[in-house]
């Protein structure tokens, strides 16, 4: 089991996908702690992704089309948003 803890922001540190099967705790911030799947923080995981790079104006596979002179530094994200009671 990996145990994650949210932060006080919201978010928890997760810069890769874990394996679908794998179950996760997290410890949220109010105290409360949630049980889920490698594949339902990999759904968020991925939600995170596609929002930071249409943010960012990336295509889908995290390249930058703007000219060369605004090159981003990465094209990853490391924190998702995560919320007690959400559904596992």
């Amino acid at each position: 089991m990996i145990t994650l803890q949210q932060d006080a922001d919201g978010f928890v540190r997760m810069n890769r996908h874990f394996p679908s099967k794998t179950p996760i705790a997290i410890l949220f911030t109010d105290g409360s702690t949630g049980e889920y799947t490698g594949a339902r923080l990999n759904e968020l995981y991925d939600a995170a992704l596609a929002t930071f790079r249409a943010e960012n104006r990336l295509d889908a596979k995290g390249f930058s089309r703007a000219p060369a002179k605004t090159v981003h530094p990465t094209n990853n994200v490391e924190f998702v948003p995560v919320a007690a009671g959400m559904a596992p």
